[in-house]
């Protein structure tokens, strides 16, 4: 039981805790999510500072039956989620999280986020993806259930030694260390063309692996020097770190020439190409396979930033899908049913 001088500041909170609730309930018509979430994040804060000075489970519990009553038939204020909201503004201070960063999402993504990540740079990760990105809720629990986030810190690449201290962070988790590209439907044994072609052509798709801020530029981008013509395979340009993106497909396992050809093209990229404002290119070697150990050798002698990741491209297991005809024995059956 609360004293007179407890009950009194209980009913004055309980109070102030209303008005800003109805406050957002007006604004969040022209503001949508974003207002209610800013609200939850103020109610997290005035439970976070009333906790430090002796409220208790007790009363979060009488202040959820209170702030249900009074707003019938709105969720969110379950004694549950009222915790929640305690637990995300205290880390998001802790962590320097932006406000605006989490009122860009729907408030089930942030519960979902912080419920299940407990590392903080994972979670500051899933938020920046979910909000960029554009996932539904069911999209990013798939996200988190195959820890995409570590796909991405996986990812090789010399970003240590040749991107300041402040950029590497923001450019690695921009690449995955492994791509599923099962949408392309590529037949078993395929050329470097094929896998080109087919990406190109389902670009919308392969943009939805690689990011939103991929825009892109070409396809067998030509450089020339010297009256020698030089082609990327793929060119795209990343808006948020301002940089180009070569991406150049092996269809084989990872040689360390590879990486050699691929900074002579982030060179001539830079020489001609670049604009003054820009950042250095970036680029990305995207193979069948690698070697973690050949990589890692391999990376130390190139001086321009570039990283190596594989892809994925059938969605049956191998022994099924190595029985299934090629795409040259369908088109004998097709052309042979024609006639």
């Amino acid at each position: 039981m609360m004293n007179e001088v407890e009950n009194k500041d209980y009913l004055q909170t309980l109070i102030s805790l209303k008005q800003r609730v109805l406050q957002a309930q007006y604004n969040s018509y022209s503001a949508v999510n974003s207002e209610m979430i800013l609200a939850y994040l103020d109610i997290g804060k005035i439970i976070s500072e009333k906790t430090k000075t002796g409220w208790g489970t007790s009363v979060i519990q009488q202040l959820s039956k209170d702030l249900q009553a009074e707003f019938n038939g709105v969720k969110g204020f379950s004694e549950r989620n009222l915790h929640r909201m305690k637990l995300v503004y205290e880390e998001m201070q802790e962590n320097a999280i932006s406000p605006q960063l989490v009122a860009k999402l729907h408030w089930g993504h942030t519960s979902l986020i912080f419920s299940k990540i407990k590392d903080k740079a994972e979670r500051a990760f899933y938020l920046e993806k979910a909000q960029t990105e554009a996932w539904s809720r069911s999209i990013l629990e798939e996200k988190i259930r195959f820890d995409l986030y570590a796909n991405y810190l996986q990812f090789q690449s010399n970003f240590d030694k040749t991107l300041s201290s402040q950029e590497i962070a923001a450019y690695h988790l921009q690449f995955k260390d492994e791509y599923d590209l099962s949408f392309l439907n590529l037949p078993d044994h395929h050329t470097e063309r094929q896998l080109q072609n087919a990406l190109v052509a389902n670009i919308t798709k392969m943009l939805g692996q690689f990011g939103s801020d991929f825009a892109f530029m070409g396809q067998q981008f030509r450089l020339e020097l010297d009256d020698k013509e030089y082609f990327v395979d793929l060119l795209f340009y990343h808006r948020k770190l301002k940089s180009m993106i070569a991406i150049e497909l092996k269809v084989n396992e990872f040689k360390p020439e590879y990486s050699q050809q691929l900074n002579w093209y982030l060179h001539l990229l830079d020489k001609t190409v670049k604009y003054p404002e820009d950042n250095p290119s970036i680029g990305i070697l995207l193979c069948k396979t690698k070697s973690q150990l050949t990589v890692e050798y391999a990376l130390e002698i190139v001086n321009k930033p570039m990283g190596v990741a594989t892809y994925t491209y059938s969605q049956l297991p191998k022994e099924i899908a190595q029985n299934l005809p090629s795409a040259e024995q369908l088109a004998v059956i097709f052309n042979t049913n024609d006639e």
